[in-house]
């Protein structure tokens, strides 16, 4: 495939989305408890954070995720959900406004795109990338991440995977097991069920001793879901995965470009909120209008901007037991500088 600067907004043509979540009554009627019991804990509506807690809570994951991460016990989520609630006033990551965070993704330490054979956003983290001194914004800059991340989910789809590739990382630019349990406390505590697959590459033998650091931090379930120099094409799609790990996908990166096509797909305004629709089109619907008249395309694609939400069309037909979500189009979004 020809070197792109495109980043990959859906999975690849024909992607189950997986896995499917099928809930017993009893579940379902846990989860609907849940949620009452999140209308009890919500701030008041003249606050100004109000709408953007409401409109966590009302995500249709938000409920199963915590009732799973609780094993089914009814009082044990409506803990972890009260403890994250808190957590998300104070952090507030659904607001951290690109600026922000900006410098931190200069040098490409973190990227998001691609996704797996299941439809999971790929987040590749190269610790060797990185270019700033430890500080709070570092973890700021990872949490805006995990929300992009939400936002390029296809319908249906509720984790992610990450790639961590420790090609030219030193101890230097390594994260110490301060930071690191840190961020293990977050997407442990506070994105649930969110983590589809943690993967590890190139790790050198000098460092296997973070990981040993990292370890008492883990919970089993996320030890579980680690997996050490694997064969990643047997996990994505040639043509979703970055070349420098083995796919087809020639990815370069142009900070610039990227940053504004990540911007511009999830609808983020400089102030951190969403962009309002308006008759005026984004540049990234003009781009998708050029590319699409180019190829004589008659499909129009979709951007949601209010709800942002990677769209993907899905089949109409529910989904069973034996069957994930199909999602649609791959078309992916080029800005130019």
């Amino acid at each position: 495939m020809p070197k792109t600067s495109t980043v990959l907004t859906h999975p690849a043509p024909g992607t189950q989305v997986r896995p499917v979540r099928e809930y017993t009554d009893e579940q379902k009627e846990k989860v609907a408890a849940l949620r009452v019991y999140a209308d009890t804990q919500t701030l008041p509506q003249i606050d100004p954070y109000y709408k953007w807690e409401l409109r966590w809570l009302d995500r249709p994951d938000t409920m199963p995720r915590y009732m799973r991460a609780a094993k089914w016990n009814l009082e044990e989520a409506k803990k972890r959900l009260r403890n994250t609630i808190s957590w998300r006033r104070e952090f507030k990551p659904d607001l951290i406004p690109p600026d922000e965070v900006k410098i931190e993704a200069e040098t490409g330490k973190i990227i998001l795109t691609g996704f797996d054979l299941d439809g999971r956003p790929i987040l590749y983290m190269r610790p060797g990338r990185e270019n700033t001194e430890t500080s709070p914004r570092q973890l700021r800059h990872l949490v805006w991440w995990l929300e992009r991340a939400k936002d390029f989910m296809p319908p249906g789809q509720e984790s992610l995977v990450i790639i961590v590739d420790y090609k030219s990382c030193t101890l230097r630019t390594n994260p110490s097991i301060s930071v690191a349990s840190k961020v293990l406390t977050i997407l442990q505590q506070h994105y649930v069920e969110t983590l589809g697959r943690a993967l590890v590459v190139n790790l050198p033998f000098i460092l296997n001793f973070f990981y040993k650091g990292i370890s008492p931090f883990l919970d089993p379930v996320t030890r579980d879901k680690m997996r050490f120099n694997p064969d990643l094409l047997e996990l994505i799609p040639k043509e979703q995965l970055d070349a420098d790990f083995g796919g087809e996908y020639e990815f370069e990166y142009d900070f610039e470009k990227y940053w504004e096509q990540v911007v511009s797909f999830c609808g983020i305004a400089p102030d951190g909120t969403r962009i309002e629709r308006s008759a005026t089109k984004t540049s990234l619907e003009k781009v998708s209008s050029e590319k699409q008249a180019a190829t004589d395309s008659s499909t129009e694609q979709q951007v949601i901007i209010e709800e942002p939400i990677a769209s993907v069309n899905v089949d109409s037909t529910p989904a069973s037991e034996d069957m994930g979500i199909q999602a649609g189009s791959t078309e992916a979004v080029s800005i130019t500088a």
